[in-house]
């Protein structure tokens, strides 16, 4: 799509409701600008970015959400003036996380999350079902290049050394794990319940507790898939994907705290 058919596409956009679509869809609004607001807002909240990496360039993060340059520039402005961005300019500038959470954080993590809570927990549910299914596959049917794959990936993982090495190397990490099943449709529906736990973004919920306890069940996992142990591997992979859940469930309840704080003052 042309920034010309983006354009057009958000302008048609500007006429509809409010955005109640599925939070991997297209960011399609009345105020397409203050959606992708809480998204990046939301999305900074979880450690999908953290402070002081850059965010993708413009183009690329526009072609992600679906959106025109001139509307994804509106939102970075807001994100900006309100504390959430800093901007560099030069040959290496772009956009910066400045902070992780900012006075109206709650707010836009409310309107982000609170009204698909439902949506959420369905994917929540059905990613453990089918990620247990795929870890169990992946042990009995493992060949030695899925083997060979898998613990290059988990060494990867181990040994990145920031957010974004981290984030390819899960990534990678679970697509191994994924293809060791031998099922292209498992791999597509582990790839998209990752798309949309990302909200579109392209990593999972990042902290540095969150990643020392992946590094363990990583190292178990990849354990249990090359020795053949089944229900093991699909035990420790149901357990390892309630990291995220556990995170988004985290910034909901910080986020209604910080609204009854409000509240009271």
């Amino acid at each position: 799509m042309t920034d010309i058919d983006h354009s057009a596409h958000s302008a048609a956009a500007d006429t509809d409701g409010p955005l109640l679509q599925p939070v991997h869809a297209p960011i399609v609004s009345r105020h397409v600008a203050d959606d992708v607001v809480d998204r990046l807002v939301t999305a900074v909240a979880l450690g999908l970015y953290v402070p002081g990496q850059q965010l993708p360039p413009e183009r690329e993060l526009a072609a992600t959400l679906q959106i025109s340059r001139t509307t994804l520039r509106e939102a970075l402005k807001q994100l900006t003036e309100n504390g959430y961005l800093d901007v560099r300019r030069g040959r290496n500038g772009g956009y910066f996380v400045r902070s992780a959470w900012g006075p109206k954080s709650a707010h836009h993590v409310r309107r982000q999350l609170v009204s698909r809570w439902d949506e959420f927990q369905n994917i929540f549910d059905a990613r453990t079902l089918v990620e247990r299914m795929i870890a169990q596959t992946a042990a009995s049917r493992r060949t030695e290049v899925d083997v060979k794959a898998i613990a290059a990936a988990l060494k990867a993982y181990i040994d990145a050394v920031d957010h974004d090495t981290s984030r390819l190397a899960d990534a990678a990490l679970h697509l191994a794990i994924a293809k060791a099943a031998h099922n292209p449709i498992l791999v597509e529906m582990s790839v998209d319940f990752r798309t949309r736990i990302s909200l579109n973004l392209g990593a999972e919920p990042y902290s540095d507790e969150a990643r020392r306890i992946a590094i363990g069940q990583h190292r178990d996992l990849v354990g249990a898939i090359v020795y053949g142990h089944i229900e093991e591997a699909g035990e420790i992979a149901a357990d390892h994907f309630k990291l995220s859940e556990n995170m988004f469930r985290a910034l909901i309840e910080r986020a209604s705290g910080d609204s009854d704080k409000k509240g009271t003052t």
